[in-house]
C-alpha cells in the first residue's frame, strides 16, 4: 500500500500516550492501534479530523504516500 501511517511519530513528537488520545477522541485504544500500525482500509475524516485537533498537526502529518509500483496495475487516469 503506498499510505503511509505515522501515527506513532507524531504522539511521539507531541510526548501522548495512545491510551490518552484514545481517551481524549473517544476511540478504542484497539481501533486507535490499528491506525496506528496501518492495519485499516479506511479512515473517517471525523477521526482524522479528531486526531488532527488533540496533537495540533495537520493530516500529512500523521499520513503520506510513497510511490508503490503495485500500484501501476490499476489505471486510474484513463481518458473518456
Amino acid at each position: 500500500m503506498a499510505i503511509i501511517v505515522n501515527l506513532d511519530v507524531m504522539l511521539a513528537k507531541r510526548k501522548v500516550q495512545s491510551k490518552e488520545i484514545a481517551e481524549l477522541i473517544g476511540l478504542s485504544e484497539n481501533n486507535l492501534s490499528r491506525i496506528k500500525t496501518g492495519r485499516i482500509k479506511a479512515i473517517r475524516f471525523s477521526t482524522l479530523n479528531a486526531l488532527c485537533r488533540a496533537l495540533d498537526c495537520k493530516p500529512g502529518d500523521i499520513l503520506d504516500y510513497v510511490y508503490d509500483e503495485a500500484d501501476e496495475q490499476e489505471d486510474f487516469y484513463t481518458e473518456d
